[in-house]
Parts: C-alpha cells; structure tokens; sequence
C-alpha cells in the first residue's frame, strides 16, 4: 500500500538535515529520508549510499552553516506529482532574511517516501 506523502513535510525534513549540528541526528535523519542505495546529484558530484551522503551533507553543513553562518529553508511551493517532489530551498545568514543562494531539489521517492534519487540544481531561481 502507498504511503500519502506531504510534499511540503519532505522539503522541511530535508533542509533540516543540512542544518543540522548533531553528528549522530544527522545520520538518523539521513536513513529516515534515503533509502540505503539512495543517490545524491549534484554538478559533477555525486554521493550513493549513506556513508557518502553523510559525508557529502557534513562538508555541506560545515562550509556553509558552521563556518559562514548560515541555514537553509524549504520555500513553501513543494509538490508531488506521482513519485517526483521538487521544491526550491535558500540559503540565508543565521541572522537575517537576506538570500544569497537558492536550488532547485528534483527527488524521486518510493512509496513510501523515502529518497530514491536526489538531483540538486545549484544555483536556481524559483
């Protein structure tokens, strides 16, 4: 049986894992979203499995929230259409509303939402 899935409750779980400080979090976050095999695109690179996505969303986290002070959000325009959710997020200071950097997120789910596929569209405008 299929699972109904909150487009809009997956963006929000999904940037919250690139914001998130606690290592251990992190990873329970990363399994509850991908599936084991789950992809990740993005330019040339690339990251399969957990161990390569936690690595990919720790160097993200560290250069972009850690050190530079900043955090992402979902834009509240995520939609599903069969097993496809796409959504912009941006990426702002910690402390204003600014953007400096939006994308486009193209993931494609299995039925019971969970991230097959991930293709992240850097730089993008909604």
């Amino acid at each position: 049986m299929k699972k109904t899935i909150d487009a809009q409750a997956l963006a929000d779980r999904y940037v919250a894992v690139w914001n998130e400080t606690d290592e251990e979090r992190r990873r329970e976050a990363i399994a509850a979203l991908w599936v084991p095999d789950g992809q990740h695109y993005v330019g040339a690179r690339e990251a399969r499995g957990y161990e390569a996505l936690e690595e990919r969303i720790r160097g993200s986290h560290e250069k972009n929230v850690r050190d530079d002070g900043n955090r992402f959000r979902a834009a509240s325009n995520a939609r599903l259409l069969h097993d496809v959710v796409t959504f912009y997020w941006e990426m702002l200071p910690a402390d204003g509303d600014t953007v400096p950097a939006t994308g486009l997120e193209y993931l494609s789910v299995d039925g019971e939402g969970r991230i097959l596929v991930d293709y992240q569209f850097f730089p993008a405008r909604p």
